[in-house]
C-alpha cells in the first residue's frame, strides 16, 4: 500500500468540515486522499467562542494553515483564524484550478488511449517542474500553441495535451490606460500627428492597443495583453514609437502613465 501524503507545517489547505463540536471542528483535507484533520477552537476565530456552529458547519468549505502533523497518528492540527481574505481567495482559486486541470488531463488521456497515471508518469510530473502546476501548463500552452515544443517537450501526447488546452482553457486578459502628448506646429502637424497616432495603435493576437482622442495635444492609449506586465511594457514601447516619430518630424511629445 502506498504511503499516506501529509502536507507539509505552514501550509494552507482546503479543508471540508465534517463535524463541529465544543471543542473543535474535524475536517477533510481535498488535497490529500483520506487524510483529516482538527481545528481546535481556540483557533477557529479570534477572541471566545461561545458556540462553534456560528463560526463553522458540516459541509462548508473552509481554507486553514496547518499548525502541526504527527504522522504516526495520521493526526493534522489545523488554524483556521489564521489564514486572511487574501490568503483564503487565493488558495480556493488555486485549488480550482488543480482540480480543473487534473480533469483535463484526464481528457488527454482519454483521448491517448492511456491511463491518467501512465500520463502523469509520461509528461505531467515534468510539465509540474517546469511550468509550476499542470494548471499554468496548460494555461501556457493555451496562451502559445508553440510552448512545448519551444521548451523541449515531444511526444505523440504535445498535440493532444494542446487541443485540450485551447478548447478548455480560457486566458484572462487586463486592459490598462496610459496618455501622450503630442505637439507639432508646422503646417502639416495634423497629419503628422495622425501619423504618430498609427504609429503607437497595434492589433494582434495577443496584444491591442487603441488611441483616443481626449482634448488636443492629448490622446489616451488603451492597451489590452493577458498580464499587466506584458501590458505595461506594450503601453510604454508603442506609446515611445508615437512619440520618436513626432520628434523626428520636428514636434515635441511625452508619455504620461496617468494625467496630473
Amino acid at each position: 500500500m502506498p504511503a499516506k501524503n501529509f502536507p507539509e507545517k505552514g501550509e494552507l489547505v482546503v479543508c471540508t468540515v465534517d463535524k463541529a463540536k465544543g471543542f473543535g471542528a474535524f475536517v477533510t483535507l481535498e488535497e490529500y486522499p483520506d487524510l483529516q484533520g482538527f481545528i481546535h477552537i481556540k483557533e477557529v476565530a479570534p477572541g471566545w467562542i461561545k458556540n462553534i456552529r456560528n463560526h463553522v458547519k458540516a459541509g462548508q468549505r473552509v481554507v486553514c494553515k496547518v499548525m502541526d502533523v504527527e504522522r504516526s497518528k495520521d493526526s493534522v492540527d489545523l488554524s483556521l483564524k489564521r489564514v486572511n481574505e487574501h490568503q483564503r481567495r487565493n488558495k480556493i482559486q488555486q485549488w480550482k484550478n488543480e482540480s480543473k486541470a487534473e480533469n483535463l488531463l484526464r481528457i488527454v488521456a482519454d483521448r491517448l488511449d492511456e491511463d491518467f497515471e501512465t500520463c502523469l508518469e509520461e509528461f505531467g510530473y515534468d510539465l509540474v517542474e517546469k511550468y509550476g502546476s499542470l494548471y499554468e501548463a496548460f494555461e501556457e500552452v493555451a496562451y502559445d500553441e508553440e510552448t512545448l515544443k519551444n521548451d523541449g517537450f515531444t511526444g505523440d501526447w504535445a498535440d493532444c495535451f494542446v487541443e485540450v488546452a485551447q478548447e478548455n482553457i480560457v486566458i484572462p486578459y487586463v486592459t490598462i490606460t496610459g496618455y501622450v502628448e503630442l505637439f507639432l506646429p508646422a503646417s502639416n502637424g495634423i497629419e503628422h500627428i495622425k501619423n504618430a497616432l498609427k504609429a503607437i495603435e497595434k492589433d494582434g493576437n495577443d496584444v491591442t492597443v487603441q488611441v483616443k482622442y481626449v482634448s488636443a495635444p492629448l490622446y489616451r492609449v488603451d492597451v489590452t495583453a493577458p498580464d499587466y506586465k506584458l501590458a505595461e511594457s506594450e503601453l510604454r514601447d508603442m506609446a515611445e514609437q508615437g512619440v520618436s516619430y513626432i520628434e523626428e518630424h520636428g514636434g515635441t511629445g511625452c508619455f504620461k502613465r496617468e494625467i496630473e
